[in-house]
């Protein structure tokens, strides 16, 4: 073919590389050293991040599990731990932004502190959490509901790896409708948490009821399988989506 005809197909320029920087800010993952199942050390943490700038993200708001029988984490503590963070990467030179929420797990003690803390949040008062992988709680409408009273705009961490909704697209429809927004795992869209994982992130983006994309990094494998992403047809489809993550 012509270089004159190639010109005209693409507008004379070359399509850069599909990264994250379309994503921009990062909104789920676990960098604070030792509070949680992520970074165990601040070189752990250094490196994690160090992946996130290479990858293009130019900010991330780390969110450690927040849970009542495991990670009994408390806003004094994540933020201590977002301080110490802030300062390693600064002084390794890395040219990114670093800000901390949390993820918080639905049990009896989340009730407790929607009752009588304030939670941490990001952006509009996002506030994200998870549910159990065996069961969902029953009274999983009654909790969104009385986070939306209380002002808190709940946002669903992974709803394409809970497998009691593998199928289902009517139970992610009606949470979206009333309000919940769904963050997908980058890594269900190159197969990390296996197959049905995978088609029902796709599915959701079908759909248009991805809201946020996350990295939910813990780990160096989970930095790896990140490169995967990149070249993945539904993660590009996501450029023309509603993603909220670049106005965090």
């Amino acid at each position: 073919m012509a270089p004159g005809i190639l010109s005209k197909l693409f507008g004379g320029k070359k399509v850069p590389p599909t990264d994250f920087s379309f994503v921009g800010v990062d909104m789920h993952s676990h960098f604070i050293p030792g509070i949680d199942d992520g970074a165990r050390t601040m070189e752990d943490s250094i490196e994690l991040i160090g992946r996130m700038k290479e990858y293009g993200f130019r900010k991330v708001i780390t969110t450690p599990h927040v849970m009542s029988d495991h990670f009994r984490n408390t806003p004094e503590i994540i933020l201590e731990g977002l301080a110490e963070v802030r300062k390693a990467v600064q002084a390794e030179g890395i040219e990114i932004e670093v800000d901390a929420a949390a993820e918080y797990y639905l049990d009896d003690g989340f009730m407790h502190k929607l009752d009588n803390e304030k939670l941490l949040t990001f952006g509009e008062n996002y506030l994200l959490f998870e549910v159990s992988y065996i069961n969902c709680p029953e009274n999983i409408r009654e909790i969104i509901f009385n986070m939306q009273v209380k002002g808190y705009k709940p946002v669903l961490a992974h709803p394409e790896r809970y497998p009691f909704w593998f199928g289902k697209l009517e139970h992610y429809r009606e949470f979206h409708d009333a309000g919940v927004l769904l963050q997908i795992n980058a890594n269900s869209l190159a197969g990390y948490y296996g197959v049905d994982a995978r088609k029902t992130a796709e599915k959701l983006i079908d759909n248009d009821l991805v809201d946020f994309i996350g990295s939910d990094m813990h780990k160096v494998a989970h930095a790896e399988a990140m490169k995967r992403v990149m070249h993945e047809k539904y993660f590009r489809k996501l450029r023309d989506s509603r993603l909220v993550n670049n106005q965090l």
